[in-house]
């Protein structure tokens, strides 16, 4: 598994598990880094503190997107795997957004439900439409 995947792994693992318990996720980011078994890749740092300074307006763009869901209804997972894709289609510019799609779509097929992949990959779609100019 190449290292930018192992890392959006280790990142929404952290968005879920932070959601889930109700806790900051940068504090639990903290605390996996601290115990560095399994280690926290740079990225994944990266990821997980995007996603936080962003959380409002990647939340509302979720919100605005996401066909027939609200926000609070989607599968937890499929709400952390948005979020952190939703940051790095946006706010990172050295990852090409076909990868952060591909990417994410993936671990929707590996983390959550059938019918996730199509759903992640269908609001992600329509964000990207939404928000990144075409040239």
């Amino acid at each position: 598994m190449a290292a930018r995947t192992k890392a959006r792994k280790r990142a929404v693992d952290v968005l879920y598990e932070a959601d889930l318990r109700g806790t900051d996720p940068v504090e639990l980011l903290r605390e996996r880094i601290a115990d560095p078994s399994p280690p926290v890749p740079d990225h994944a740092v990266r990821l997980v503190e995007g996603v936080a300074a962003h959380q409002a307006r990647i939340d509302e763009l979720i919100g605005q997107h996401a066909r027939g869901w609200s926000l609070e209804r989607l599968p937890d997972v499929d709400r952390a795997i948005l979020r952190m894709a939703v940051f790095e289609l946006l706010w990172a510019d050295d990852v090409p957004d076909a990868v952060v799609i591909d990417e994410a779509v993936e671990l929707a097929r590996a983390l959550s439900t059938d019918d996730s992949p199509a759903y992640v990959n269908g609001v992600l779609g329509a964000i990207l439409d939404a928000e990144v100019p075409t040239g």
